[in-house]
């Protein structure tokens, strides 16, 4: 049981920490102290099912269906696609910059939408939390264990993501920072989505 819970751990770990949209949405939310803690629960949720859900099944189904994977890849894309070209935007207008600082905080429901979208409707997350986390788990020994390892590294990764920015938002408030981190994140999202469009591979 623990080798297998510590397999679930290890694994997920590995994955998760690399930077993604899903982190580079996590850590812009966190610097903004803008419902950082729901938005980080929210992700270790989204995690946790569909790791389950591959462990037991639902890993086999997706490499049977090309349909799916497709659906997800062009959907996705165009998501990203929206994300990162408003960050852009943000970026090189400083006009922007000082509105963003002026408005007030989008609601606990808004941002956990947009959360569930940077989660669900990137393809990613199906390659490598369902396909890949989720078939490794399926040849464990205990893949309940696994599944519980898998979603413990999710947990503690958010957390400390989420809480880490948020202690470190009170020195990274300057315009300059803003510009910065808008940078990143469009770069991120936007490189993505050239991935998924310029190398049906991927997805």
């Amino acid at each position: 049981m623990w080798q297998s819970y510590s397999n679930g751990l290890l694994i997920a770990a590995g994955l998760i920490i690399a930077l993604g949209a899903q982190n580079a949405f996590v850590l812009a939310q966190s610097l903004r102290r803008e419902h950082h803690l729901p938005v980080a629960l929210l992700c270790v949720v989204c995690d946790a099912l569909l790791v389950t859900a591959g462990v037991f099944g639902l890993a086999a189904l997706l490499t049977q269906s090309p349909l799916l994977l497709g659906i997800a890849r062009w959907g996705g894309a165009a998501f990203l696609l929206w994300y990162g070209a408003q960050a852009l935007l943000r970026a090189l207008r400083p006009q922007g910059l000082q509105q963003q600082r002026q408005d007030a905080p989008r609601s606990l429901r808004s941002v956990l939408l947009a959360a569930l979208a940077v989660t669900l409707l990137n393809p990613h997350v199906y390659l490598d939390t369902v396909l890949l986390i989720g078939s490794l788990g399926a040849q464990q020994s205990v893949p309940g264990a696994y599944a519980l390892g898998a979603a413990s590294a999710s947990l503690l990764w958010f957390l400390c993501l989420a809480l880490g920015a948020a202690r470190l938002a009170p020195w990274l408030s300057r315009p300059a920072t803003w510009r910065l981190i808008d940078l990143a994140v469009a770069a991120m999202m936007l490189s993505i989505a050239w991935q998924l469009l310029s190398n049906p591979a991927t997805a």
